[in-house]
C-alpha cells in the first residue's frame, strides 16, 4: 500500500471519534478570563502569519543585525542564520525533496540544529525531530513510521543510523560535526574541536555510511543558487512529532503550521511586559528537538529578537557552568530535576541573578522543595506552566508579572488565549468547579491527531475537537488549575486514588533527598502497594528516616511500604523520571519470583 500524503493521512486522523463526547458542562468555562494579567487579550488573532517560514523570514529580516544562537564560545547571527537556511532549502530541493516530504532530524543543541529545521520548513518539507540517544530500534521505528526519506545526523550517532538504516526508506544521509559552521569558513578552531572529539575524547564512534553528505558541503552547493518558494498555509503539516515512547510504541504528533503559529502567539501574548522587543538572552538546556524547548525557545523568542545559549549536554553540569560562567541571561527554561541539578552546584548559586527576569518551567510537575530553593537562591520564582506535544505544547500558564506570583503556587495556571479547559468525569460527564477529572483542551493549538494513526486518534480526541490529556486535574474558582497526577501513574490502595505526585513532593521535601519517585507494585491485599525510589543528598539517610518524614506528612494509605535507594532514576532524554521503567522493573521482578 502506497505511504499517503500528509493532507490525506491528516484527514484519516482526523475524523470524528467513536467515543461518547462529555454531556453539557457546567458554566465554568471562562472564568479564568477574570484572572488574566492586564492586557493579555482573551484571543489571539491565528492569522498572522500563514505559515512559520513567513514567521522566520519576517524576524531575520527584522533583527539581521542580532546574535540568533551562541555555541561553543562562537555566534550566529540572524542574517547568518537566514543565509544558511535558504543554502540549506535549496539543496534539499536539488536533491529531490518534495513540499510535504519527511526530513528526519537528529542533532544536538548546535548551529546544524536551527539551519538544518528551518531550512527543511522552508524548502516545504515537514520536520522529524529525532531523539540522539535513540537506540537503533527506536530510531528504525520512527523513520519507517514518518517514511522519512532524508536524515541530518551528528556524527557522534552516525553508528545508530548505520544499523538502523537498512529497515526504513532513507535514500539521503547529511552528516555534520560540532565544528563545522563556528564560522562562515571552516576555521581552526572548527576543525580543532572536530579532531579532538573524535580522536582524543574518542566521542564518535566509527561509521560507515558511504552515500553521506557532509553538510558543509551541502550548504555550499545549495547557496549557488536561492530557494524556489513554496507557498504553505496554516494547515500544512509542519512537524511530526513524536510521542508516546515511554507507555508504548511512539506516535507522530501531526502539527501544523496554524498549531505552531497558534501556540507561539499565545505565549508571547502572556509575556509581552515580561519580555520585550531588547535584546534577551536565554539559556536553553533543553534539547530543541523536543517541543517544549522547540516552541518556547527556538520560536517564541526568536519573534523576540533573542539571543539563545546552546547547550548541547545539560546533563554534564560541569560543563554548563563554564559555558554560562561569563554570560548574563534574562530568561532560562528547564524542568524540576534540570532545576534541582543546577541547585547542587556550588557555581550555579554563587550567580548574580540581578538580571534574570523568567524562569519557566513544564515538561513534568514542579516539586515545591525545589522551587522554593530556586528562589532562595536567585531571588526570582519559576513561572510554570503545562502543555504536552498534541498541543504544540503549551495548554496554561501563570501569569510572569502579578505580585501575588512570586511565592510558588503548585499551579499550572490559567488556560492560554483562545484555549477552553475542561474536566471530564470517568462517566464522560464534565466536572465542575473544585471537583477532579481527566485535562480536556480545545484550542488552535491541538495537534491534527496521529500521523497515520486513526484508532490511536479517535482515543483522545472526541467528535467535538477535545483533547483527553491523560493528565487529572481541579480547577479552582479563579480558573487556575492544579494537576493531581497522570491517571495512568496513579496507585489505587484499597480502594483510594494515591498520585505519586504527592509523595514524591513530600520525600523532595526532606533535605537528605536529591530526587525520588513513587510507583504501585502489586500486592494480594490491598491491590497495590506503595514503592518509592530515592536518590540520597545525605549518604547517611536511612529507610528509618525516610518513612518517619512521611509519617508527619502523609495519612496512613499514602505511606510508602518499601524505600530503595539507588544512585540514580531512569530519565527520558529531557530529565523527567520514567516511573513505567521502574515499574517494569517491579513486575519482572514478581514474575521471576511467584512468592515475592
Amino acid at each position: 500500500m502506497p505511504t499517503p500524503t500528509a493532507h490525506e493521512a491528516a484527514n484519516q486522523a482526523a475524523q470524528p471519534a467513536t467515543q461518547t463526547a462529555a454531556r453539557t458542562p457546567p458554566n465554568t468555562d471562562g472564568i479564568w478570563y477574570a484572572s488574566y494579567p492586564p492586557g493579555v487579550p482573551r484571543e489571539i488573532d491565528v492569522t498572522q502569519y500563514a505559515s512559520l517560514v513567513e514567521y522566520f523570514d519576517e524576524c531575520t529580516t527584522k533583527f539581521a543585525q542580532r546574535v540568533a544562537f551562541v555555541s561553543a564560545g562562537a555566534s550566529l547571527t540572524y542574517r547568518g542564520l537566514a543565509r544558511k537556511v535558504a543554502a540549506f532549502a535549496s539543496y534539499l530541493q536539488q536533491i529531490g525533496v518534495q513540499p510535504g516530504e519527511r526530513v528526519a532530524i537528529m542533532l544536538p543543541n548546535t548551529f546544524q540544529y536551527p539551519v538544518a529545521l528551518f531550512g527543511a520548513l522552508k524548502a516545504g518539507a515537514i520536520v522529524v525531530n529525532v531523539n540522539p540517544l535513540y537506540t537503533a530500534r527506536e530510531l528504525a521505528h520512527q523513520l519507517k513510521d514518518s517514511g522519512a526519506r532524508t536524515i541530518v545526523v551528528f556524527e557522534n550517532f552516525a553508528h545508530t543510523l548505520q544499523e538502523a538504516l537498512p529497515e526504513t526508506q532513507v535514500k539521503h544521509v547529511l552528516v555534520t560535526a560540532l565544528g563545522d559552521l563556528l564560522a562562515d569558513g571552516f576555521n581552526a578552531k572548527g576543525r580543532l574541536i572536530n579532531f579532538v572529539l573524535k580522536h582524543v575524547k574518542k566521542l564518535v564512534p566509527a561509521y560507515h555510511l558511504p552515500q553521506a553528505v557532509g553538510l558543509r558541503a551541502a550548504l555550499a552547493a545549495g547557496a549557488r543558487e536561492a530557494p524556489r518558494p513554496v507557498k504553505l498555509t496554516r494547515d500544512d503539516l509542519a512537524f511530526l512529532q513524536y510521542t508516546g515512547g515511554t507507555t508504548g510504541v511512539a506516535k507522530g504528533a501531526m502539527l501544523t503550521h496554524g498549531n505552531l503559529i497558534a501556540n507561539l502567539l499565545q505565549a508571547k501574548s502572556w509575556t509581552a511586559d515580561q519580555m520585550t522587543g531588547d535584546a534577551e538572552t536565554v539559556l536553553t538546556p533543553l534539547p530543541l528537538y523536543h517541543i517544549y524547548s522547540l516552541t518556547v525557545n527556538a520560536l517564541i523568542f526568536l519573534g523576540l529578537g533573542g539571543r539563545n545559549i546552546l547547550i548541547a549536554n545539560p546533563r554534564d553540569t560541569k560543563m554548563v557552568m563554564k559555558i554560562i560562567r561569563h554570560e548574563t541571561f534574562t530568561g532560562i527554561t528547564g524542568i524540576n530535576t534540570l532545576y534541582n541539578a543546577f541547585l547542587d552546584d556550588e557555581e550555579f548559586r554563587k550567580r548574580d541573578f540581578s538580571k534574570l527576569k523568567l524562569a519557566m518551567a513544564g515538561g513534568m510537575a514542579m516539586q515545591r522543595a525545589v522551587a522554593e530553593r530556586f528562589q532562595q537562591v536567585t531571588g526570582k520564582p519559576i513561572i510554570e506552566g503545562y502543555g504536552l506535544t498534541e498541543c504544540s505544547p503549551i495548554v496554561t500558564m501563570n501569569p510572569v508579572n502579578l505580585q501575588d506570583m512570586q511565592a510558588f503556587s503548585g499551579s499550572i495556571g490559567l488556560p492560554a488565549p483562545s484555549t477552553v479547559v475542561r474536566f471530564r468525569r470517568e462517566d464522560g460527564t464534565w466536572a465542575g468547579i473544585g471537583e477532579a477529572g481527566e485535562l480536556c483542551v480545545h484550542g488552535p493549538q491541538v495537534m491534527r491527531g496521529y500521523w497515520q494513526r486513526p484508532d490511536e486518534t479517535a482515543k483522545v480526541i472526541d467528535a467535538d475537537g477535545w483533547l483527553a490529556t491523560g493528565d487529572v486535574g481541579i480547577m479552582d474558582e479563579r480558573g487556575y488549575t492544579r494537576l493531581i497526577d497522570r491517571k495512568k501513574d496513579m496507585i489505587l490502595v484499597s480502594g483510594f486514588n494515591v498520585y505519586p505526585n504527592e509523595i514524591e513532593a513530600v520525600l523532595v521535601m526532606h533535605p537528605g533527598i536529591s530526587e525520588a519517585a513513587a510507583i504501585g507494585v502489586p500486592d494480594p491485599v490491598q491491590g497495590e502497594r506503595i514503592k518509592v525510589f530515592v536518590v540520597r543528598r545525605d549518604p547517611a539517610l536511612t529507610v528509618d528516616d525516610v518513612l518517619a518524614h512521611c509519617r508527619k506528612n502523609l495519612t496512613g494509605y499514602k505511606m510508602p511500604k518499601i524505600v530503595e535507594f539507588r544512585d540514580s532514576l531512569p530519565q527520558t532524554n529531557v530529565g523527567k523520571i520514567l516511573r513505567r521503567a521502574l515499574r517494569d522493573e517491579e513486575i519482572a521482578k514478581l514474575n521471576g519470583k511467584p512468592d515475592a
